[in-house]
């Protein structure tokens, strides 16, 4: 089986996309060995490559390819895999009659900026594109991009979200963003992350040392890092003991170190900056909990089937794709409520049983739900399926 997989943006710029995207390359690599049929993979891109040496990875990556390369590319394929509905290789793939799946890491196909986050005044988005309310969506940006450009990222959005709902299978990380992205032939398949050996995962705190809580990932408006500020304001004027390690960088580090020191818990939160991903779980070390104070719906972060795996505590917010990832195996709140984090920050401080508890509860989930292998297996079904019509019909 020759696959093609497209992703606009790859290595060595990181994130979760460009995470998932290369463990399922690898996990059909590995896979096809020994195997009557092996899959070809060939990954396209527009990022150029760096000081990355592609030569030394076990699939083709091809980048900045022309359009008549493109076009070549895909001619070949038996199978195109696309992340993210870029407009360019999923039209030359339905005009050439290639089966295509989409993979969805955002809600572009139903949402201009992709977050299903009003800009304006940051709460979540009803839907307006998708009710019709096009005069909200140009509204939303303007203060990013001007109204115009806002206008054209509007604009923009049909033809995404026409060419989407005529691919073969559209896939998706949760049944919450699969429900509110609303397209056809939509499939669930969580994000699979290495499996982590060590059972029973981490002690929160060793030799008597202070109790910390962690976090991972952007410094950005939308990750609700200030609602744990707040929160670790109200605990520390209770005169809790604990700590907190903020692993990641962006824009809003320099506000969020002000409001640290306003709140004068500066003393107990460490700004570690960014890592490389090999380095992040060591930066983070043994935390009491992980915490994900998201406040908008974050489609499936990798950091939380990381932790997960990790076997580590997550107290998140009950929103979108994160509030289903880490339902029933840790402790939620409500998006943007600073007081119920605390509350379930104090759980974690003073309840030692449930916090084992849960840990345990949690890597046996990702064990079972949310490994590399059965994401590469439940990808593999669906070319295979695709494939198979395809060749049925010839």
């Amino acid at each position: 089986m020759k696959l093609l997989i497209y992703t606009h943006v790859w290595l060595p710029v990181m994130g979760g996309l460009q995470t998932v995207t290369t463990d399922l390359a690898n996990g059909l690599i590995e896979w096809g060995k020994g195997q009557p049929e092996e899959v070809e993979v060939t990954i396209v891109t527009e990022t150029p490559a760096g000081e990355m040496r592609d030569d030394a990875l076990p699939f083709r990556v091809v980048r900045r390819p022309s359009l008549r390369s493109l076009t070549s590319l895909i001619q070949a394929a038996d199978v195109v895999h696309i992340a993210n509905p870029a407009l360019k290789p999923l039209g030359l793939a339905l005009l050439l009659g290639k089966p295509t799946v989409i993979e969805h890491d955002g809600n572009h196909a139903a949402c201009p900026n992709g977050m299903f986050l009003f800009q304006p005044d940051r709460s979540v988005c009803p839907g307006h594109f998708q009710g019709g309310r096009y005069g909200k969506c140009v509204e939303c940006n303007s203060a990013e991009m001007g109204r115009s450009g806002s206008f054209m990222r509007v604009v923009w959005t049909f033809p995404r979200r026409w060419l989407a709902q005529r691919a073969a299978v559209n896939i998706f990380p949760t049944a919450h963003i699969a429900r509110r992205v609303g397209l056809r032939g939509a499939r669930v398949i969580p994000h699979g992350v290495p499996k982590y050996s060590e059972a029973g995962a981490h002690a929160a705190a060793k030799n008597g040392a202070r109790p910390y809580f962690g976090y991972v990932g952007r410094l950005a408006n939308e990750k609700g890092v200030s609602v744990l500020l707040n929160a670790c304001a109200k605990l520390a004027a209770e005169g809790q003991a604990f700590g907190v390690k903020i692993v990641g960088d962006g824009y809003e580090r320099p506000l969020l170190e002000k409001m640290a020191r306003e709140l004068r818990i500066d003393s107990r939160v460490e700004f570690l900056g960014a890592f490389p991903v090999s380095e992040v779980q060591r930066s983070l070390g043994d935390p009491l909990a992980v915490i994900m104070p998201s406040i908008c719906e974050d489609v499936a972060p990798l950091a939380a089937y990381e932790q997960l795996m990790h076997g580590r505590l997550v107290i998140a917010s009950d929103i979108g794709g994160l509030g289903e990832i880490v339902d029933g195996v840790s402790l939620k709140f409500p998006a943007g409520d600073a007081e119920a984090l605390a509350a379930c920050m104090r759980r974690a401080l003073s309840e030692p049983a449930l916090v084992s508890d849960l840990r345990e509860r949690a890597q046996r989930r990702a064990l079972e739900a949310y490994t590399q292998q059965r994401m590469v297996s439940e990808h593999l079904a669906v070319y295979k399926e695709l494939l198979g019509t395809a060749r049925g019909r010839n």
